[in-house]
Order: structure tokens, then sequence, then C-alpha cells
């Protein structure tokens, strides 16, 4: 275990072209589950927890670590299944997601192991709309599940969605429903907010699951001749998603001289580890940390008011 914990620390920092590197861990039963080690900023023996009043039932407690308190949330229990016993015997991965810090129980950590994200795959059809993956793929023929962590944050510890009314002038209140803004993102939750704080300041909202949707839909676009860069004034991407990542998507933008002049933003929850220097290198616009929708909403406006090309005149106007 001693060595899973190193590898932890010493690969935090990978950026690889549509690759990533996966944690793999155990719950209550055989199920083999997956986290991005770039949301791991270590994994412990479950410390001593201390009991938190009032909190969600999938909270087991928090923990004092390096100075600091930390949730420790019980990944089985969040997922509907029982919850892990003998917690001395256990583990927690720290993770950070969306400038939050917490701890995740689970019964025992595995190994790191390196995949591509075109072998990442969507959560098969047919298994409805409250399951908890994000994501499957398959290591040494055994299902590797990847759950989605920012549905069980949001339902445990749901964050504020809600745009600050004086962001949205009556200029772009009145212009915004005639632009469209297209998001890519395989996260259902993170999806719902994004179109939340959009679709409050008045703009049209197209959404994709992932980034080769996302891509598609844009060669899609240039075969009928329509520029995707007129047609989306925003491109607004997460990093990690099946099939092909968002370093990859904004890379293969930049690379074809048809959509190269869009404006992509790469939102994400991997604010811990953000690696700015692959974000510049792929050439995205900007970037931001999940979930702050003022932030977000602000830099939409930002863009769209200082895109220098004509909007549909406000009402009076002409």
């Amino acid at each position: 275990m001693a060595g899973v914990m190193e590898s932890v620390n010493q690969r935090t920092q990978l950026v690889g072209q549509n690759r990533l590197e996966l944690l793999l861990f155990r719950l209550d039963g055989d199920q083999i589950y997956g986290i991005n080690v770039f949301k791991v900023k270590e994994v412990l023996q479950c410390p001593k927890l201390t009991s938190l009043p009032g909190s969600s039932s999938v909270v087991r407690g928090v923990a004092h670590i390096r100075g600091g308190t930390i949730p420790i949330l019980d990944l089985s229990l969040a997922t509907g299944n029982p919850p892990i016993e003998n917690l001395e015997d256990r583990f927690v991965i720290i993770t950070e997601y969306n400038i939050r810090i917490q701890g995740f129980l689970v019964r025992g950590v595995e190994r790191i192991i390196n995949m591509n994200w075109e072998d990442i795959q969507p959560p098969p059809k047919g298994t409805g709309h409250d399951h908890f993956l994000t994501a499957v793929t398959k290591y040494n023929d055994e299902l590797v599940e990847i759950i989605d962590v920012e549905k069980i944050l949001a339902e445990v510890s749901p964050v504020n969605d809600d745009i600050s009314d004086d962001l949205i002038t009556p200029e772009i209140a009145q212009r915004a429903p005639d632009l469209e803004i297209m998001i890519a993102d395989d996260s259902k939750i993170a999806r719902k907010q994004i179109a939340k704080t959009l679709l409050r300041i008045g703009f049209k909202v197209v959404q994709f699951n992932d980034g080769k949707e996302a891509h598609d839909h844009l060669l899609d676009l240039v075969a009928q001749g329509i520029s995707p860069a007129e047609k989306y004034p925003i491109l607004i991407s997460d990093i990690e998603m099946p099939e092909m990542d968002g370093y990859t998507l904004t890379a293969e933008i930049r690379a074809n001289p048809k959509l190269k002049d869009m404006f992509v933003v790469l939102h994400t929850s991997l604010s811990g580890v953000f690696n700015k220097a692959m974000v510049s290198k792929v050439g995205a616009d900007d970037f931001l940390a999940k979930f702050q929708p003022d932030m977000l909403g602000q830099l939409v406006i930002d863009r769209i008011t200082g895109m220098g090309i004509e909007l549909p005149p406000s009402e009076g106007e002409g």
C-alpha cells in the first residue's frame, strides 16, 4: 500500500495527450471503481473520525489532517450500498474537487493504471438517470466504474448555483437570447449547473456529453458550410471526459483551420492540480474552476460584450 500512496503523490501532475491515470479501489463488494489521479492529493489509512452532528449520513465524520479539518464521505453509502465497516482497517482518498477538499472512505485501494480516454466509455444505455456513474472501462477483463463525484458532492453538500442579478444588464438580457453557447461535459450535474447559469442570463444552450461528441458536431457544421466560431461565440468544455478529453478537444480545434477561431474555455473541477502550462499549450482561451456561477457568468458576458462582432440591436435601437 505504501507504494500506491507514493505513486499517487508522484503522478498527480500527469499531463498526457488524451490519456489519464486511474486509482483503482473497492467499496463494500467486489466491484472495482476508479478515480482520476489528477483529483487525488494523497491516500491514508483511515484516521480517527469525529462525528459531525446534523451532517448528511454519508459524512462519516471529520478528520484533522495536516492542520486542516476535512469531511470524510463514505462512497459506499453515497452510491446506495451498505456502509463501510471496520474503519480502522480502511483507507481514505483525499481529493480536491470544485475548490473543496474532502476524503472518500473506501474499503481498499489497489493500484494505478494508465489509460487512454478513448478506452473510457459513457455508462451503458438503459442504466437510467439516477445512477452515480460518469463512465466505465475495463481492466484485466473486469469492469471498472468511474463515479460521478460531482453528483455525489452536489447531493451531500449542494453549492449555490444562482447567479447574481446585478451581473445581468438590460443590454445583455436583451441580446443573449440571440446567441448560443456550446457545452461539453460528461457529468449530468455539471451540465445542469452550467446550463442553469447561462439560461438565467438568457442564452440558448447546446449540450454535449463528451469531447468526441462535441468534436463530431463541429465537423458536421463545417460539412454543412456553417462556421462553428460564428454559430457559437463560446465553447465551455470540461477536461475529464470519455473518449476525448478537453485538452485533446481544444488541440483538435486549434489544428483545424475551419475551427481554430473558436473561443474555448476549459471549465474544470481539477482546481488543486490544474496545469496552466497545459492549458496554454493546447491553446485554450481561458479556464475556470468549477463551480462558480458568478465567475462563469461574468466570463461569458465579458466575452460577448468584447468579442468585436455586431450583435443584434437592443429594443429601441436602429
